[in-house]
């Protein structure tokens, strides 16, 4: 459980990072990129060397890792992006929902069973998604200078694109990896992130459209190590407690949303209007039902 709980703090610390980030001014491109950068020396770092080598390009894993940080990289910036101008809640609660579109996945690829209550589930996740998005002018929270349909638009983009890696991952893991390969293909997908932000980021500062900022570095570091260990918590629960994943993971997103939620209201003063809150608890009720039914 110690492991599960540590899994659910550092999600959570990831999500309220983005609103520090940007009141400190920093650019979240920059934050990203040197957060990827400290992924790889961390996984380097625990495992005692660097797993790549000449021969991994050969390996049927190698080309999902280089989509995966391809799709880590574009997301993360979607996540920064949505909690700064929307909030740390419909983040915390939109990629935990998220779960859906593997479920849905999981049913067409290798034809798993679905009960009526986890088909109620799905319809409760996407009202959740909806009420959670809504924004509340007297609230204040978030940029009240996006549009409602632009509000509801974000959210959406961002619930589709974080379900399908959820879903490569589901299906990466199941056809391709094992004990052997698993931190070669992390390290690899955390690479390819960093590789493909610095060449963004390298443009940009080239082109004069940001500046680079010194303590993006510090921020990248700050966030780019709870970053690593909150998937090594989640997999190390997983290890200790073989054959409750069904139990674990739903445990994991429920915690998630409740901690992130609840933090962004008591540390950033994050306000949110009934409707919002409505959203959080069907949330709640959504992963419990699609989880467990």
């Amino acid at each position: 459980m110690l492991y599960l709980l540590l899994s659910i703090l550092l999600n959570a610390y990831l999500f309220l990072s983005f609103k520090v980030v940007e009141r400190f001014g920093i650019p979240v491109l920059q934050a990203i990129v040197f957060n990827y950068i400290t992924c790889v020396i961390t996984g380097c770092f625990i495992i005692g060397s660097f797993p790549l080598n000449t021969a991994s390009v050969g390996q049927p894993w190698f080309y999902w890792a280089l989509l995966m940080g391809t799709m880590f990289v574009s997301i993360f910036n979607l996540i920064g992006f949505t909690a700064q101008k929307i909030g740390v809640s419909v983040v915390s609660v939109v990629t935990k929902l998220s779960l859906v579109i593997p479920f849905l996945f999981s049913i067409y690829l290798y034809s798993e069973k679905v009960s009526a209550v986890q088909v109620g589930g799905l319809l409760v996740a996407l009202m959740a998604v909806v009420l959670t998005s809504i924004p509340d002018r007297k609230a204040g929270h978030g940029d009240q200078r996006l549009s409602p349909f632009v509000r509801l638009l974000i959210p959406l983009v961002l619930f589709i694109s974080t379900g399908l890696l959820d879903t490569l991952l589901k299906y990466v893991e199941q056809g391709f990896l094992n004990t052997a390969n698993s931190n070669a293909y992390l390290i690899t997908s955390f690479a390819t992130a960093a590789t493909i932000g610095s060449i963004v980021l390298a443009v940009l500062v080239a082109r004069g459209k940001q500046q680079f900022n010194p303590r993006s570095i510090l921020a990248g570091i700050a966030i780019g190590i709870p970053n690593y260990f909150s998937i090594w918590c989640l997999v190390k629960a997983l290890q200790l407690n073989p054959g409750r994943s069904a139990a674990i993971i739903p445990v994991n997103n429920m915690g998630i949303v409740l901690a992130g939620s609840v933090a962004a209201f008591l540390l950033l003063g994050e306000r949110m209007s009934r409707i919002n809150w409505l959203g959080i608890g069907l949330s709640l009720v959504a992963i419990a039902l699609i989880a467990f039914g």
